[in-house]
């Protein structure tokens, strides 16, 4: 990447300018980026990403993870659903990437607002009272949307988060703004790749099982996003001084059917699609008669999300 990633300065100065690679300026050292949630899926990725673009990388979890790599140090994360002082971690740091949260739990609003929201804030403001660090906050689609949409959504829309997971992340999006702070906001569609949960983890246990599946003649278009694209995302946030006090929806450029999904996920594995053109009408019904309605809206429905907005910067997505 060409562009100059953000270093740690006093003032407005980081607010204007990036440093050269990714490297500081200032004595030639690594830039060096937190990542919260290094063990999760994503992070898991971005950590070794990040670390090959030239960053110095301040990896910090919950579980202990090992990265052998020294250009990747391992620190304790504290638990996020309690008040705790982030101070520590950010002396570590030049600029700041939060991953970690929960998502695909069940818990009620206020357990999604303590970790997602109250915990994005409490860094924000700590953020905000030292030498400015840029922070990149991973939002989600999902602060912006509910699990469908009847245009194709951009970053002007009015956010209409419908569930306590979209409340919270919108909620910390708002902290974060508030906190007069540099920052970017990426709010990403449902990422896949190696270790992926959720609804792409249940369209691939699908597509594995040995029988024909019903979704043949399933037309609805969904965005969605490719690890390496949402790592390569990140990178230009840290890099690109365009990206600073912006908010971007993050998804690969061609929204895909879940029948294009198992199809291909069949032929990686040197099978045929296997595929029935069941009428939609009837997987639906089907599915509302069984108690499942939000797999219908997930997979039934069109939800999509051009990256146009980050693409206009620079990124260029593979």
């Amino acid at each position: 990447m060409n562009s100059r990633p953000i270093p740690a300065c006093d003032g407005a100065d980081a607010r204007s300018s990036a440093a050269s690679g990714s490297q500081d300026s200032r004595d030639g050292k690594k830039t060096r980026v937190l990542v919260t949630g290094a063990d999760g899926f994503v992070g898991r990725h971005l950590v070794p990403y990040l670390v090959a673009q030239g960053y110095s990388v301040i990896a910090a979890s919950r579980v202990a993870t090992s990265f052998d790599n020294p250009d990747v140090t391992a620190v304790p994360l504290s638990d996020l659903s309690r008040l705790f002082d982030w101070q520590p971690l950010l002396d570590q740091c030049d600029a700041v990437v939060h991953l970690a949260g929960i998502a695909h739990k069940y818990a009620g609003d206020d357990f999604y607002d303590r970790v997602n929201h109250r915990a994005t804030s409490a860094l924000a403001r700590a953020i905000s009272r030292g030498p400015t660090k840029h922070l990149v906050f991973i939002s989600s689609i999902a602060a912006q949307s509910g699990s469908y949409a009847d245009h194709d959504l951009t970053e002007d829309d009015f956010p209409t988060p419908n569930n306590a997971y979209g409340r919270s992340k919108f909620a910390a999006e708002q902290a974060i703004r508030a906190a007069g702070i540099s920052f970017t906001i990426l709010r990403p569609v449902v990422i896949y790749g190696e270790g992926e949960k959720g609804n792409f983890a249940t369209v691939h246990r699908l597509s594995r099982l040995p029988i024909p599946l019903p979704f043949g003649a399933m037309s609805a278009q969904r965005s969605v996003l490719s690890i390496q694209n949402f790592t390569s995302a990140v990178a230009t946030a840290l890099s690109n001084p365009r990206a600073q006090g912006e908010t971007f929806i993050v998804s690969n450029p061609e929204p895909v059917t879940v029948a294009y999904l198992i199809a291909r996920h069949r032929a990686s594995h040197g099978r045929p699609p296997w595929l029935l053109p069941v009428p939609q009408s009837w997987v639906k019904l089907t599915l509302q008669a069984t108690g499942q309605g939000a797999i219908w809206e997930r997979i039934g429905q069109p939800l999509v999300a051009p990256p146009a907005k980050l693409i206009s910067i620079g990124w260029e997505p593979s």
